[in-house]
């Protein structure tokens, strides 16, 4: 998926249709024996859950002293992923099972997630597992318990509460049953990860505002990475506790993204989803973060990542792809990390329709709307609601608002905007100050002493109050600088449908404007346009007002907060289902196990690849040099008359002569199998001189044509082989520009000629059909039956070759009979050469992958870095050394 691909239009598939497919799904799985616990794993930032210590709280009673003062009421309960998030009420014990040493209420915000995940069926269980947030002290309201003052008899007494613990709420979705996992996370860490690095790094920087921008004072972009890592560490330690096989995993927002690549480290073969509900950045803007690499890495331990939309999945997929140099998987759908293929998707969030459509029905909303009726009779009602933030636009829309007066002096003392805007976390005085001065600077400019345009509530109001005033509305004026799935724009379109059908306008940088194609979507820097959006909006005839309205309110009832977490998990189940997921998780090399079967065999064989496996990749290949540990264990190994040691690399003979012909007893093949060079002779042998080579011309065109059209990019033209690379190249246009050479070499130069093309990294390689690396390993098997140990190691596609040659006990044989190759034959092809029987045993074989554990390979075993199979090697020589000494003594 790269940059220069279309954009694919949304899916829209009723909810009915995704639930028989994920049934469907999963039947699919369990025929082909795939283990399914029918669990799936929420991990939040918050329980949805307040929990409340009733006796005493601390050790010896002692109350914990209260919070600073925050200057914002939002500060204390925690602030919210939604936006039009209530404020915590004071916890009221609702369960009659609750323990009584705990009080548990309902957490406000994160309805639209929450309400998704209590809407997946039966047989599935949903676990939510999140911190507990502040557990508050009910004997003294506005203070909290430190965690070190909650004893392990209450962490297991709030544990148990939780089990039984079920929100009464007027919805039949909560009869589902959910259970409760809280994650315990010291005070600090805790503040430090949501208050510090969330909030003063991540959330600006996801909308496109850097950190100093909404500091108060000096700002540093890695003051609070130690918590926020910290607070990662202890949420994948404790997933792992609860984890059993057959969990699907979904990691929410951009508080864990770190938590994929450790859980992946803890459990291996677990299937990991992570869903980002903010915005994603162009790469030219993610980039300037500090700690950039690891936050990638550490979502790329997903199997699968999700956006809310496709413009948010391009910009992260090309922030890897420019930031850490990783490629996108050869179906262009996910991102290719040493092997490990991340998937990469998107899936719009919405609302909770129906709940909200009966929320809409409550008996104390229609006396406010009466009211607000009454108040404003005469006048258009503009409604708009925001956190106080400056991504919000706030400041921008009453300018627009102002613009409107300007231009249009004829809606002066006949329209009115109903601004309410609630505390938020990154508030600040200033933007308070900003705000109040230009209400205060439009209601003096055009206001009277029986006219008021701007009306601005710095509060939050209750649900009812919300409701009415959106059900009032003549236009709803939605205008963020940068914002995801915006929940007030889809209640106010669920609220219009019993009143007047009034028109909505959105600013286009939010992730919901691509559903939302028939609100009037705005500039929200514009102020011109935004002034004769909403004039057109108030002058709209009936007929326009109820064609649009009717198509949102599809949109709205079709993409509901039920149908998102459907669709979530039948994405999971489908990478479920796909064989990078499925693979085998290679295992770890075990070192005793090697050294045992290194120690018996009377005949060794050691066949390295070079790059990427003795040395790691860099960006210049002439800069690949080997390390002194690396030049240490080679010559240790073969001055050992037991080892046969070969390197088979893609490079040159001169590459290879220049940096290790020095070595005694080194064999050397090069340009994957084309030449080769037997341990003690200084000739190479051809094996290329039978083979048409005449298309290497033809090849060389091609290539010269794409480099000319990417600059950085160069041809390497070997004796066997045309290479062409571009790893200096832009990376998007790079990628690009190979994956069109490829095109044209497959689908026509390849069906003509005896060649092969392969994708490598950062290169495009053409071959002939005959040569590759798993031909000169069996060459050397062949002339060496002998041998009862076997170590190879390799890290790309090329090495699977070699791997692929080294499957020797096909079901289980017990003897490994090995024809003669084509490599042998080849060059004596008057010579009858017969079948050899080898002495190997299928346990003294050690494929070995350099790279992760879920790699798609066929190697037994992997390491995850070349400096780990020098140290194996080095190890194996010095047990020689050992074992000598001990012979001695």
């Amino acid at each position: 998926m790269d940059s220069f691909s279309q954009h694919p239009p949304p899916t829209q598939v009723p909810l009915e249709d995704v639930r028989k497919q994920i049934l469907q799904l999963q039947a699919d799985l369990t025929a082909k024996g795939v283990k399914l616990s029918g669990r799936v794993l929420h991990i939040c930032h918050y329980l949805p859950v307040v929990s409340s210590l009733v006796h005493g709280t601390a050790k010896g009673n002692l109350p914990s002293p209260p919070q600073t003062p925050p200057s914002k009421p939002a500060a204390v309960e925690g602030i919210t992923i939604d936006p039009e998030a209530e404020p915590v009420p004071l916890p009221i014990a609702e369960d009659p099972t609750t323990s009584s040493k705990w009080s548990l209420s309902i957490r406000q915000g994160h309805a639209a997630m929450t309400s998704g995940i209590r809407s997946l069926e039966a047989p599935s269980e949903q676990l939510i597992v999140g911190w507990t947030g502040d557990i508050q002290n009910t004997h003294q309201p506005d203070t909290t318990v430190p965690l070190s003052s909650i004893t392990e008899e209450d962490r297991l007494a709030l544990e148990k509460s939780l089990q039984t613990y079920q929100p009464r709420e007027a919805d039949p979705d909560d009869e589902r049953k959910t259970t409760y996992i809280p994650v315990w996370v010291d005070t600090k860490d805790a503040h430090g990860h949501y208050e510090g690095y969330c909030k003063e790094t991540l959330w600006p920087l996801f909308h496109y505002l850097l950190w100093q921008d909404v500091a108060t004072e000096y700002a540093s972009a890695d003051k609070y990475w130690a918590p926020y890592a910290a607070t990662n560490a202890i949420f994948a330690k404790r997933i792992a506790e609860i984890y059993t096989p057959g969990d699907l995993i979904w990691v929410h927002d951009y508080h864990l993204l770190l938590v994929p690549k450790l859980l992946r480290q803890l459990l291996p073969e677990a299937v990991i989803g992570l869903f980002v509900h903010t915005p994603w950045p162009s790469s030219e803007v993610f980039r300037c973060l500090p700690r950039r690499k690891e936050i990638l890495d550490g979502m790329l331990g997903a199997n699968l990542i999700c956006f809310q939309t496709y413009s948010y999945q391009r910009h992260f997929i090309s922030s890897c792809i420019r930031v850490c140099g990783y490629e996108t998987s050869s179906n262009q759908k996910g991102i290719d990390v040493e092997g490990h293929v991340a998937a990469v998707n998107y899936s719009p969030v919405g609302i909770d329709s129906a709940r909200v459509s009966r929320d809409i029905l409550r008996p104390g909303i229609q006396p406010k709307l009466d009211a607000l009726h009454a108040l404003y009779e005469g006048k258009k009602i503009i409604v708009g609601r925001d956190k106080l933030d400056v991504v919000k636009g706030v400041v921008q829309k009453l300018r627009a608002f102002e613009k409107l007066l300007q231009d249009y002096p004829q809606w002066i003392g006949k329209v009115v905007l109903i601004q309410v805007t609630s505390p938020a976390l990154t508030d600040s005085p200033k933007l308070e100050r900003q705000v109040s001065e230009l209400v205060a600077h439009i209601n003096g400019e055009y206001g009277s002493l029986d006219f008021i345009p701007v009306h601005h509530y710095h509060q939050t109001i209750k649900k009812d109050e919300f409701y009415a005033l959106l059900s009032a509305a003549d236009l709803a004026l939605i205008t963020p600088l940068r914002d995801g799935m915006n929940t007030t724009s889809m209640e106010f379109v669920i609220a219009q449908e019993r009143t007047k059908k009034s028109p909505l306008i959105l600013s286009e940088f939010m992730g919901i404007s691509n559903n939302m194609s028939e609100a009037l979507q705005i500039n929200p820097w514009s102020l011109v346009d935004v002034a004769a959006a909403i004039h057109r909006g108030l002058t709209m005839s009936s007929e326009e007002k109820a064609k649009r309205h009717d198509k949102m309110y599809e949109v709205v009832n079709l993409h509901t907060s039920h149908s998102w977490a459907a669709t979530l998990v039948k994405m999971l189940l489908k990478q479920m289902g796909h064989e990078n997921v499925m693979a085998r998780q290679t295992p770890f090399m075990e070192k005793n196990r090697l050294e045992e079967c290194y120690l018996k065999a009377k005949k060794r064989l050691f066949l390295f690849d070079y790059d990427g496996t003795l040395t790691p990749i860099v960006k210049t290949p002439s800069m690949a040099v080997p390390s002194e540990p690396t030049l240490e264990a080679l010559e240790k190994l073969c001055t050992d008359p037991k080892n046969l040691v070969y390197i088979i690399s893609g490079r040159d003979g001169d590459f290879l002569t220049q940096h290790l012909g020095h070595i005694k007893g080194l064999g050397m093949s090069a340009e994957h199998g084309g030449f080769m060079r037997a341990p003690g002779e200084t000739k190479w042998t051809n094996f290329t001189e039978v083979l048409d080579m005449s298309w290497l011309g033809e090849v060389e065109e091609i290539f010269k044509y794409y480099t000319e059209r990417t600059t950085g990019s160069h041809i390497e033209v070997k004796k066997s082989s045309v290479t062409w690379h571009y790893r200096a190249s832009d990376p998007e246009w790079g990628l690009f520009q190979c994956r069109q050479c490829q095109d044209l070499l497959e689908n026509n130069l390849s069906r003509k000629r005896p060649i092969e093309v392969l994708v490598g990294k950062k290169n495009l390689e053409v071959r002939p059909i005959a040569i590759n690396k798993g031909e000169i390993v069996k060459r050397i098997l062949y002339t060496n039956p002998d041998a009862e140990f076997i170590f190879c190691a390799g890290d790309d596609k090329t090495d699977e070759d070699m791997f692929r040659a080294l499957i020797l006990f096909p079901e289980d044989e017990p003897k490994a009979i090995l024809q003669p190759p084509v490599s042998v034959t080849s060059l004596d092809p008057k010579r009858k050469f017969e079948p050899v029987e080898l002495a190997i045993l299928k346990e003294a074989v050690f494929t070995t992958a350099v790279g992760v554990s879920s790699k798609r390979t066929l190697a037994s075993w992997h390491v995850n870095a070349p400096s780990q199979i020098v140290e194996h090697m080095l190890g194996l020589v010095n047990l020689d050394s050992e074992t000598a000494e001990g012979a001695k003594l």
